[in-house]
């Protein structure tokens, strides 16, 4: 795996003070990205809350759910780090089976619950869980696990990728069913990312871009909706009280922010104008509310958080570790691409697509996803640091 090899020398170059345990760094820019979204999902939603039936008309509503969703993947971010890397390589087939079966669960009338036309949560009672978010992080352990089982063979296309290949094309089945075009994307560029990563040739990975990327046209060309988001992405000032009404005021926010923005709490467009301004479009808010500052603050976290997924990979390949430096990795391209697409589509770059911002969206099933990979990555840096010390991981 040399693509992801780094010299042993490499680890004295850290980022922390001597002696530190973990990456620090990392561990401060996932929190202040999540403190953030804190405010600012609370500055989006109050609007909504207080005319929300479901919210009895109380504007604290969202602020208190999304609290409690950071406390839950707060906790998951402390049991995760306990839990050794090579423990989840071991569970790594399980979860993407597991996974795999919750999204047909989804399907079953009954069990799945639907909403805006598409069905992607489960029921559990006190909540509702959104399996294609868990799917995310189980197709990076089970990318990397697969990428290490199959690393002789990887390039040999029938023994080597078609097994994957086969595998990912049931998930994408099950994914479009419910629909959700925007997890197949992301999860597609995690899986063949990691692949690539670990050895796949150049090739191969050429043509099955070149695949996705004539399957997705197809898809678009063959759903009249997805058509009509794509029309609405080249011009929404065209119909901006139809297809183009979401991008047309998200362009709105991002005009009216400025340098600095109008101020916290000051958003004209969160005001019943820019719907899933909470969710899908928090940043347009924040780039009212806080202007290019607040919006280059967000992108230089999530921009540390994806480097430092990346270094810590390339430090674990350093001691042999090959199936931590993949996750590690894999963390960094999910993260990185889920945010870039969200980024793109909120600034009008991107077709409107239905994903979050990592780590600050409303959102508990994607939240604590979010948590836990974060705890993983810094798991394997402690690990790896660990090691440097000689003394077991």
């Amino acid at each position: 795996m040399a693509e992801i090899a780094a010299r042993p020398a490499d680890l004295r170059r850290g980022r922390d003070a001597p002696g530190a345990e973990y990456d620090r760094s990392l561990a401060w820019a996932a929190l202040l990205l999540a403190a953030l979204g804190l405010v600012m999902v609370y500055s989006a939603s109050i609007a909504i809350a207080e005319a929300g039936r479901h919210t009895g008309g109380n504007a604290a509503w969202y602020l208190v759910r999304h609290a409690a969703y950071l406390g839950a993947a707060l906790v998951a971010a402390i049991a995760v780090f306990l839990v050794p890397s090579r423990h989840w390589q071991q569970a790594a087939p399980w979860l993407f089976v597991a996974g795999i079966v919750l999204l047909a669960l989804v399907l079953v009338p009954g069990i799945g619950r639907e909403v805006n036309g598409a069905r992607r949560w489960l029921n559990i009672g006190i909540g509702s869980v959104q399996p294609s978010e868990l799917m995310k992080l189980a197709v990076v352990l089970y990318g990397a696990d697969y990428t290490v089982r199959k690393h002789a063979v990887l390039k040999n296309f029938r023994r080597g990728l078609l097994p994957m290949l086969a595998v990912m094309l049931a998930v994408a089945w099950l994914l479009l069913r419910e629909p959700d075009f925007g997890a197949l994307v992301v999860i597609a560029a995690v899986a063949f990312g990691i692949l690539f990563l670990g050895g796949m040739s150049m090739r191969h990975f050429a043509a099955l871009a070149g695949m996705l990327a004539v399957g997705f046209a197809a898809l678009v060309l063959t759903s009249p909706y997805r058509m009509q988001r794509i029309f609405g992405f080249m011009d929404p000032w065209s119909d901006p009280w139809g297809r183009g009404y979401q991008l047309s005021h998200a362009l709105i926010a991002f005009g009216r922010g400025e340098w600095f923005g109008v101020g916290l709490g000051a958003s004209v467009e969160k005001l019943h104008y820019l719907p899933e301004a909470h969710t899908d479009f928090l940043l347009a808010v924040i780039a009212e509310e806080l202007g290019l500052a607040g919006v280059a603050l967000v992108i230089a976290l999530l921009g540390w958080i994806v480097l430092r997924a990346f270094a810590i990979g390339r430090r674990a390949a350093a001691y042999g570790r090959h199936f931590a430096a993949l996750v590690a990795q894999g963390i960094g391209i999910l993260i990185g691409f889920q945010a870039l697409i969200n980024m793109g589509v909120n600034m009008g770059l991107l077709p409107t697509k239905g994903l979050t911002l990592p780590l600050m969206s409303f959102g508990g099933t994607g939240l604590v996803v979010n948590g836990v990979a974060i705890a993983i990555l810094i798991r394997i840096d402690w690990e790896v640091r660990q090691l440097q010390r000689g003394l077991p991981a």
